[in-house]
């Protein structure tokens, strides 16, 4: 009984330890070639089985166009106007946003500072390495674009290395965008 014990802790440990992984992974930051192909050589090399495997995949599917940078149409049709943001409750949701993010001037994490953020141009921040989508958007962070990139960030910025899905509750987006305007 004490070695099946042990077992069962150690298969445990085990799922947890993997868990754990796959979220790290999915908040990490992705690699863009463009953006690391001068900085990193060594991240492009690939063994012959990732090349041979590369070779048998299907070519992927052309990019969805994103919206223009001035539209701010949402996916659900909610309009930012409609909704009062709540600062006390955006702070709370902002929590999912803290791994990634700061919102103090000057500090950048995986993803760059959100300190004045609404009124900012896309990829604006000197120092902090944005995808070459992001940089090229054309978008000012208005509220209401804002609105629209928190419902579907890969939406609004093909190609954009935040992995974050997006938030399909309007509110919680009218909120964490109520905190980020009270902390600039």
């Amino acid at each position: 009984m004490t070695q099946s014990g042990s077992k069962v802790r150690f298969g445990g440990l085990v799922l947890c330890l993997a868990v754990s992984g796959l979220a790290l992974a999915a908040c990490s930051k992705k690699s863009d070639t463009a953006d690391t192909a001068d900085t990193a050589p060594a991240a492009t090399t690939t063994t012959a089985a990732a090349q041979t495997a590369d070779a048998a995949a299907p070519a992927a599917a052309p990019a969805a166009k994103a919206p223009a940078a001035d539209n701010t149409d949402t996916i659900s049709g909610a309009k930012f106007a409609a909704f009062t943001g709540d600062a006390t409750k955006g702070k709370a949701a902002f929590a999912t946003c803290q791994t990634c993010h700061a919102i103090d001037a000057g500090v950048n994490k995986i993803g760059p500072s959100l300190h004045g953020v609404v009124g900012r141009a896309a990829g604006s921040i000197a120092g902090f390495t944005y995808s070459s989508a992001n940089k090229t958007s054309g978008i000012t962070w208005s509220e209401a674009k804002l609105f629209q990139y928190l419902e579907n960030p890969q939406r609004v910025v093909p190609g954009t290395k935040m992995s974050f899905p997006g938030w399909s509750d309007p509110q919680k987006r009218a909120d964490v965008i109520a905190y980020l305007k009270a902390n600039s």
